[in-house]
């Protein structure tokens, strides 16, 4: 039995959790859920929000030298834009759903919220919801089919699996970069966004930030012929880059059915000790929101808090 089944028990409601998910609009499930939250607040002291604030994982402020953090966000961002990555503002928060309807992400990892929303969890799905407005509704028009578009950001994220790092809280800072495309065939889009991704990865990490030891790792994924599609990339990209250390895990022992084909992983070593401090790969999500088979697209996150603290 689960713990909603369980209080439903206690309650003896039964069919409350069918009613309130299946029989309401999205609206008047908002209105009625906005009205219980009124009525429990109005019990509130401000005695008991301190203590609602001193227990609550979600709530407290980073540990970090906030003015230091900014500088290294800019560095980053004046990167990404210098690579034609067009940096973007996000909201904090994003339609609910926005990272498990198009992508494998369990919403119970995600802090749901009222009207129709959740905190942002991972800002590559905003991105991508975004790159597919923009298309959809003509605002962004390639004038060659092989044209991309190219966003990024820097943004907290918020999410739900318990912390179990010291010092390290709920809420932490990553840099994304997002690639947005056509299939114009022999994995053309593929070869070069990758490329494009690894080369800003390197401008940030080796070049600007002088961690010698940097290396990427692609993953042999489910979907999308696997096979040839990392073979193709990673010949063309080593081909490019030279100086690039690639190397490739066509058998991993782990499924992952978030990226399709193609995943990668970005390893850097920093005193000593081996660090994941990126990854990403292709997805589908905008094939899914703009329901057309042809569209492309391109992820990567970089912890950018874990990084700070890791060079400062």
């Amino acid at each position: 039995m689960t713990i909603a089944e369980k209080i439903l028990h206690r309650i003896n409601r039964p069919d409350l959790l069918q009613t309130l998910s299946e029989e309401l609009t999205p609206s008047e499930l908002n209105s009625l859920l906005l009205e219980v939250f009124d009525r429990r607040i109005q019990r509130l002291s401000p005695a008991n929000l301190l203590q609602h604030y001193q227990k609550n994982r979600f709530v407290k402020p980073a540990d970090l030298d906030v003015m230091r953090l900014r500088e290294l966000e800019t560095r980053i961002l004046q990167i990404f834009e210098t690579f034609q990555f067009r940096p973007v503002e996000l909201s904090p928060v994003a339609p609910l759903g926005s990272c498990s309807v198009v992508a494998t992400a369990d919403q119970k990892k995600v802090l749901s919220a009222l009207r129709g929303t959740e905190v942002l969890a991972d800002a590559t799905n905003a991105l991508a919801l975004h790159a597919a407005d923009l298309k959809k509704s003509g605002q962004w028009q390639p004038t060659q089919p092989t044209d991309q578009l190219r966003l990024s950001t820097i943004q907290r994220h918020v999410r739900t699996p318990p912390v179990t790092v010291a010092g390290h809280t709920q809420h932490f800072k990553i840099g994304c970069l997002v690639s947005s495309g056509r299939d114009t065939g022999n994995f053309q889009f593929e070869c070069e966004s990758l490329a494009e991704h690894l080369a800003v990865m390197t401008a940030v990490l080796r070049d600007t930030l002088q961690i010698s030891s940097l290396r990427f790792r692609f993953i042999q994924r489910a979907g999308v012929d696997q096979g040839r599609l990392l073979d193709r990339v990673a010949t063309h990209i080593r081909q490019l880059r030279k100086d690039l250390s690639i190397e490739t895990d066509t058998a991993p022992g782990r499924q992952n059915p978030y990226y399709k084909g193609l995943q990668y992983k970005i390893l850097i070593t920093v005193g000593g000790q081996e660090y994941e401090i990126g990854d990403g790969g292709f997805v589908d999500w905008t094939q899914q929101l703009l329901q057309n088979k042809k569209e492309r697209f391109l992820i990567t996150g970089l912890g950018v808090e874990q990084l700070f603290r890791l060079v400062t």
